[in-house]
């Protein structure tokens, strides 16, 4: 498949903020929030792509915008899901999801790693799983608030999947550092035992 262009991205973006909205009424800024405290680790938007959106989606229907006073600050757009939103929403969520491309520096200095020295791609394996660490950690402690703060709402399970996929991953990750820091290892000691003959 071919890479996901301009409007293939512009395309989610505007049913990742459905979706958002699905979750209750919020101006732009409230949908910013949201997204950093929830979907950030997988999903983004800025807010020169949510403001756009959400005009959007109120002048086709899909949303309807209401504006609310605030005491020494501008009036604020609140923006909610209408029916016909929420079903835009859904015939969307049963579309398989589209292949999005890789792109690693990563794995593309690993590639290239025999135009270095061996310790370098080390390093960078090594630098990668502290990475990781970390990440896992985050991710942790994320489903441990979500299970007490969250404990019995509908969205749980579905928050659980998605933070559980990136825990998987980080696993999966820490398992390959380990298994290629082995590998370059050994590699670097045939290269030792060579120069010292």
């Amino acid at each position: 498949m071919g890479a996901v262009t301009g409007s293939a991205r512009e395309s989610t973006s505007r049913f990742a903020i459905l979706g958002v909205l699905s979750l209750g009424a919020m101006s732009g800024y409230d949908v910013k929030k949201l997204i950093e405290r929830s979907i950030a680790h997988f999903w983004n938007e800025s807010y020169g792509q949510i403001y756009p959106v959400l005009n959007r989606l109120a002048a086709e229907g899909f949303a309807a915008r209401r504006r609310e006073k605030q005491r020494g600050k501008p009036d604020r757009h609140v923006y909610s899901l209408t029916e016909k939103g929420r079903g835009e929403l859904a015939r969307w969520l049963a579309v398989p999801a589209r292949y999005e491309p890789f792109r690693s520096e990563l794995l593309l200095k690993l590639f290239l790693g025999d135009a270095g020295r061996a310790a370098d791609s080390i390093a960078q394996i090594e630098h990668y799983e502290a990475t990781q660490r970390g990440l896992l950690e985050t991710y942790l402690g994320i489903e441990r608030r979500l299970r007490e703060e969250m404990a019995g709402h509908p969205q749980l399970p579905f928050s659980l999947v998605t933070l559980h996929y990136g825990q998987h991953r980080c696993r999966a990750m820490l398992a390959w550092c380990a298994e290629s820091s082995r590998a370059l290892k050994r590699l670097e000691g045939r290269r030792r035992c060579r120069r010292r003959r």
